[in-house]
């Protein structure tokens, strides 16, 4: 996400809040109120600190950002959001990778919820590698990058678009030949929708 920024808004200040137990929570008991309350928490901490928006980057909390904004007083959006909307342009038939058992099916509602709010179906496909954060975790960076590149091989003959659902993937993609159909992560995406959300109507992004 910081290579993101970087990319598209050099001059923008990030503060970054991080709680690890909150994907164990969601893993354990799913996005129970009190899940979602200490998502809020951080949030909070968030604009408590003079956040102008906060981009939430963990994807199984994403449903929770409606509610959450309800409350929130800066735009808040989730880091896929702006990436499953451009894959539904892109295909009815679509992919999804994960490598946390969470965001797997996570991410398959998201796209069926937001197919549905313009009366379309989808035909979603989700392959979870969980051997693949193990990897990540653990160091290996490599072999992380492999089992995820063999998730999308796997995938392409049936999809017409295949989704990352974690930003952590994004480093799969990178330094690879383009793939003969699209394979959607979500930093670039989300750091620019974010930002557009910022600037003032009518203005042209930098």
């Amino acid at each position: 996400m910081v290579a993101a920024f970087g990319a598209h808004s050099p001059g923008a200040r990030l503060l970054h809040f991080l709680d690890e137990g909150l994907l164990l929570l969601a893993n354990r008991e799913g996005l129970t109120p009190r899940a979602v309350g200490e998502l809020e928490r951080l949030v909070k901490r968030a604009t408590d600190s003079g956040a102008e928006a906060v981009l939430l980057t963990c994807s199984a909390y994403s449903p929770a950002v409606p509610e959450i904004q309800t409350r929130c007083p800066v735009p808040i959006l989730s880091a896929d959001d702006a990436m499953l909307r451009t894959a539904l342009t892109l295909g009815s038939r679509i992919g999804v990778v994960a490598t946390v058992e969470a965001a797997g099916p996570t991410t398959a509602q998201l796209l069926r919820d937001n197919a549905a709010e313009t009366g379309r179906t989808v035909d979603v496909e989700v392959r979870v590698e969980p051997a693949a954060f193990a990897a990540l975790k653990a160091g290996a960076v490599a072999r992380h990058d492999e089992l995820v590149r063999a998730q999308v091989a796997a995938l392409l003959p049936h999809c017409d678009v295949i989704v990352l659902a974690q930003i952590s993937m994004a480093r799969a993609l990178a330094g690879v030949p383009a793939y003969a159909k699209p394979v959607l992560s979500s930093p670039d995406i989300s750091a620019q929708a974010i930002l557009n959300r910022l600037r003032p109507p009518g203005s042209t992004p930098a």
